[in-house]
């Protein structure tokens, strides 16, 4: 039987839990968006110009995570301190999810965040990165990457590679390739760094589709570059 006492000893080491989770949240500058909203591509990029920062934008896996996080999290915050703070902003996919980690690491470093994502992103319930402050949808019927059949890029992401000034892929699949391709393309600064895939996430993929085990876990990106 746990007694008022105990009940009020352990409320308290609660409360204690969540202010000190409070704080070193806002220690690292995290707060959900302050602007959140669906934009045109078009859109997107005046806004960025308005700002008069230059924007870095992180490419990479998302839902198939990385083999070695701390290593690529280690490789972003490199790239991330060859960078001011006061005049970049970084920008990556708005989620939580693969290199979507890479918002609290630049929150800690002080840079303002902003994120690009599709509006499936809202309709699947894709939860948003707690460190991200702008966040724009952009209305897509794909996740992003070149349309079918062709190589004009899907509205997600040429709102991605026309906003950016760099653009750093640290792995990544077919959307991140794509978009490194059109970066290069139009002459953007672009830098690629090989990772794999999370290979657990990846066998499970392809046990479930029914599909051989794979063998290969460069990614897309990572067989293109």
């Amino acid at each position: 039987m746990i007694t008022a006492r105990a009940y009020s000893a352990q409320s308290i080491a609660f409360s204690v839990f969540l202010l000190i989770a409070l704080l070193a949240h806002r220690a690292l500058g995290c707060h959900p968006p302050s602007t959140i909203k669906d934009a045109t591509p078009e859109e997107i990029r005046v806004f960025f110009k308005g700002k008069k920062m230059q924007v870095l934008t992180f490419l990479g896996y998302s839902g198939a995570e990385y083999e070695n996080r701390s290593a690529m999290l280690e490789q972003a915050a490199r790239i991330l301190d060859t960078f001011d703070p006061k005049t970049t902003i970084v920008n990556i996919g708005a989620t939580t999810e693969g290199i979507g980690a890479v918002y609290e690491t630049a929150k800690r470093k002080k840079f303002v965040t902003a994120g690009i994502v599709s509006t499936q992103a809202k309709e699947n319930k894709v939860k948003l990165s707690p460190c991200v402050d702008i966040v724009f949808y952009v209305k897509d019927s794909t996740w992003g990457g070149f349309m079918p059949g062709t190589e004009k890029l899907s509205s997600t992401s040429t709102a991605m590679v026309q906003s950016s000034d760099v653009i750093v892929a640290i792995g990544g699949g077919e959307v991140a390739r794509d978009e490194l391709i059109a970066a290069k393309r139009s002459g953007k600064k672009t830098r690629f760094i090989p990772a794999d895939m999370n290979h657990r996430i990846a066998q499970e993929r392809a046990q479930k589709k029914g599909q051989p085990a794979p063998t290969d876990f460069r990614g897309a990106a990572g067989a293109a570059f």
